[in-house]
């Protein structure tokens, strides 16, 4: 496995960059935006239009620092909605749709693109972006597998390319103040965090209870879609020809093969292993990228990962995990800080609250989409804390579309950049690999290998299916 320590910030630099550097005046480079251009907008061309694309394109529609200008998906259907969504608010009949993501990122008029493709998409996608100088929003996780992720991190770092990674608590308040009571030692040293995570196989879609109402009538009663599998009469219901408004085989593209079911497509990709990652990785973006940026780990990571959870059959139509709990050791000879801290990262555990909880020698604090709370109650009040306990101030973001524009225009790191959701993931990856492999795996975090288990490492990447590749 190739190392990126040589490409990839070391955390001098990483501080300068996101720290002091903030500071620095706003430079906007000639190459960026063209000489027609009004006031500098943005050019920005969205990739993925299933979901979270919209959403995400609906909010760059409300800035006035961009204008989108074209729309890329492997469904027509949802390529159509989102072109006359974004012409409404454009007040104009000019935003151009592409079926091939190659083909909007060779277009000179385009300054950056949001990508919100399945997982299984996003290294070839995001890596492609970079080649062709595109400033990139993306949505996590940073990419199915480490060695994907790599790849991209080295595709940002040689072209110079400015990436906002989705994970947009870090410009929400809450979050903001919970993680700066922690990097300022309001609860003295750390020595565990706990991550809860959601379980299960949310059906977002729809799909699965209408899959479940279509296998209703067969002896056996099927209360999960996990407990499907190839041979069986329920499968055999459940496998149909693809929409006639979707391009299934390009949809696929660099993964397995397998025969098309309603329920394990759009929204529900999420749930089958060979697009998606289930609930540790649909959610490790979010919560332990909180939980990083806390503890000041962001260029950091576990030398020990120890997982377990429920695996339903590898081939079933949803195969991910829906309980697990992983265990991981960040060492103090590695990280820097005061002591080793354990990190619990479950999802299912009623134990482990859903948010971050970090728990230190003088308190705690724990913060969540909407929930706040903390052993001292004066840190309760306010969004923010008191300007005379802010010794160390986290970067300020009150907008994350905003701030990714406002990046692509300065060309400083934005407050989410590749090498943090690089780093946010990577314990959601090992923490996969244990539960597939039943090993504790040994990690190297300067090098960012996998120590002494070939069967292990060799899960670091995965096989793409021809044509496909990564460069």
């Amino acid at each position: 496995m190739k190392s990126i320590t040589s490409t990839r910030l070391n955390r001098r630099k990483f501080l300068l960059r996101t720290g002091a550097a903030m500071a620095l005046p706003m430079i906007l480079p000639s190459s960026i935006f063209g000489q027609n251009r009004p006031s500098n907008r943005i050019n920005l061309g969205v990739i993925g239009m299933g979901w979270q694309g919209p959403g995400n394109t609906r909010s760059f529609l409300s800035l006035p620092q961009c204008r989108v200008m074209a729309a890329c998906d492997v469904d027509s259907g949802h390529l159509q909605d989102a072109i006359d969504m974004i012409n409404d608010s454009n007040q104009a009949k000019d935003c151009r749709g592409y079926h091939d993501y190659r083909e909007l990122l060779a277009c000179d008029d385009i300054d950056a693109v949001m990508i919100a493709v399945p997982d299984h998409w996003h290294a070839l996608v995001g890596t492609e972006a970079a080649r062709r100088k595109k400033d990139v929003y993306g949505e996590k996780p940073l990419a199915k597998t480490i060695a994907e992720q790599q790849a991209i991190v080295r595709a940002v770092e040689q072209n110079q390319i400015i990436w906002q990674m989705g994970s947009w608590q870090r410009s929400t308040p809450i979050f903001h103040k919970a993680a700066e009571i922690v990097r300022n030692g309001l609860i003295g040293t750390v020595r565990r965090v706990e991550v809860g995570l959601p379980s299960g196989h949310t059906d977002f879609s729809g799909q699965g209870k209408v899959a479940l109402a279509k296998i209703a009538s067969l002896p056996q009663k099927i209360q999960d879609l996990s407990q499907v599998v190839p041979g069986t009469d329920a499968w055999n219901l459940l496998v149909s020809d693809p929409p006639s408004t979707l391009d299934y085989n390009t949809w696929i593209g660099p993964s397995r093969m397998e025969p098309y079911i309603d329920a394990r497509i759009n929204k529900n990709w999420r749930w089958n292993y060979n697009t998606g990652g289930g609930q540790l990785m649909d959610w490790i973006g979010h919560h332990c990228d909180i939980a990083h940026w806390g503890l000041g780990f962001d260029l950091s990571g576990p030398s020990t990962v120890k997982a377990h959870g429920e695996m339903p059959p590898s081939n079933a139509v949803y195969n991910t995990s829906p309980k697990y709990r992983v265990e991981a050791l960040y060492k103090k000879e590695i990280t820097g800080y005061d002591r080793d801290v354990d990190f619990v990262i479950a999802g299912g555990h009623k134990e482990i609250r859903s948010g971050v909880k970090w728990i230190g020698s003088s308190g705690w604090v724990w913060v969540d989409r909407g929930g706040f709370d903390a052993s001292n109650p004066d840190w309760k009040h306010g969004k923010s804390l008191p300007e005379d306990l802010r010794k160390i101030k986290l970067y300020v973001s009150n907008n994350h579309q905003a701030n990714f524009l406002d990046c692509v225009k300065s060309r400083q790191p934005t407050i989410t950049p590749v090498e943090v959701g690089h780093h946010s993931t990577i314990p959601g990856h090992l923490g996969y690999i244990s539960m597939v492999t039943g090993d504790t795996i040994h990690w190297d975090v300067a090098t960012e290998q996998i120590l002494k288990n070939a069967k292990a490492s060799k899960m670091l990447g995965r096989d793409y299916r021809t044509p496909w590749t990564l460069a």
